[in-house]
């Protein structure tokens, strides 16, 4: 009992704040995270690998697959978005230049998803796979 609770703390200090949840073997995710990493000044990102044990408490806590590493989950302060919501409000959130992309919120999402999953789908196979996770 004293685990679970330990453990639902954790959760909930991970969760508020920028979290961004990857697939920590996608080599297009890693670069995705080093992007990031290096625009965010202020340090606002923590970065978890979907398939991590805080990875798969955050997806439960949210109620999301937990088998299902094809998308970025993007959390800030309690509320989560996915696919390609998650990658404009990311560069949003970086401000300066890199919050003009947030323009194509204005697309309706099935579209904006459907080129994310494209993407998602052949990311593999495009970019590569690591052996371990980096995160």
């Amino acid at each position: 009992e004293r685990l679970q609770e330990e453990s639902e703390q954790s959760i909930s200090a991970i969760s508020n704040g920028n979290i961004v949840l990857i697939d920590g073997f996608c080599n297009l995710c890693n670069g995705l995270a080093n992007f990031i990493i290096k625009r965010d000044k202020k340090a606002k990102f923590r970065f978890v690998s979907l398939q991590s044990p805080d990875g798969q408490s955050l997806l439960k806590k949210f109620e999301l697959p937990t088998d299902d590493f094809d998308t970025v989950v993007y959390i800030r302060n309690d509320r989560y978005f996915l696919k390609s919501s998650s990658i404009l409000f990311i560069l949003k959130e970086l401000g300066g230049v890199w919050k003009l992309p947030f323009i194509f919120i204005i697309i309706p999402r099935f579209i904006r998803d459907f080129v994310y999953k494209i993407v998602a789908d052949t990311r593999y196979k495009i970019f590569g796979r690591r052996d371990s996770c980096s995160f």
